[in-house]
């Protein structure tokens, strides 16, 4: 019996060690969703919910998609090609976190929402096609920051910062609310969230 609790055990901590390798189909599963549950959530939706944010210098749901945008053209793919063009030996592109203010504010949100959801489907017809192949994943580029990181690193921050933008446009909406729940704010822990960049 105690060999097969062990057993039990080998399985259970091989199946959550695989549950933390990076696959890339994984994270494109991610990437593949982003623009539809912001679609889904925010089309249609009155201007207050869709400009409004946490106060002065912080962003809004408009704000967040307009970021999103920005990072498909000039952020992601483009670090992919570098990397793999130019090794360590050229630095990424710094990428401008701020650079959606520069941004049409005349473009409605349903405008952009069709944009990240094209720029988004351009980016990952790209990325599969450069079947990329496990080994790759290990090829080193250099962030002009971070230093040295993996093709793999960067592919696992795209889907994490997606993710990232997500809780962070919960958060900017639910502070919409931050009075009138009255006493349940309490137990709202997304009105109690500020440990999080916002980028």
């Amino acid at each position: 019996m105690g060999h097969r609790v062990e057993e039990g055990w080998v399985f259970i901590y091989a199946s959550m060690a695989s549950l933390t390798e990076f696959r890339v189909a994984d994270a494109v599963t991610v990437l593949t969703r982003t623009p539809a549950i912001l679609d889904a959530l925010l089309r249609g939706m009155p201007e207050g919910w869709a400009r409004g944010n946490e106060g002065e210098d912080t962003w809004s749901p408009f704000d967040i998609v307009g970021h999103l945008m920005v990072g498909e053209r000039t952020d992601w793919m483009p670090r992919v090609r570098i990397l793999l063009e130019h090794g360590e030996g050229r630095a990424f592109d710094p990428f401008d976190r701020f650079a959606q203010g520069k941004e049409s504010q005349e473009q409605s949100l349903e405008q952009r929402l069709d944009d990240l959801a094209r720029l988004r489907r351009e980016s990952l017809a790209a990325l599969e096609a450069l079947n990329l192949q496990p080994e790759d994943l290990r090829r080193r580029g250099r962030h002009p920051a971070l230093g040295v990181v993996t093709l793999g690193e960067l592919l696992a921050t795209w889907a994490a910062h997606d993710l990232t933008h997500l809780h962070q446009l919960s958060r900017v909406m639910a502070y919409r609310y931050r009075n009138a729940v009255g006493p349940w704010s309490a137990y709202l822990g997304v009105l109690h969230c500020n440990g999080h960049s916002a980028s």
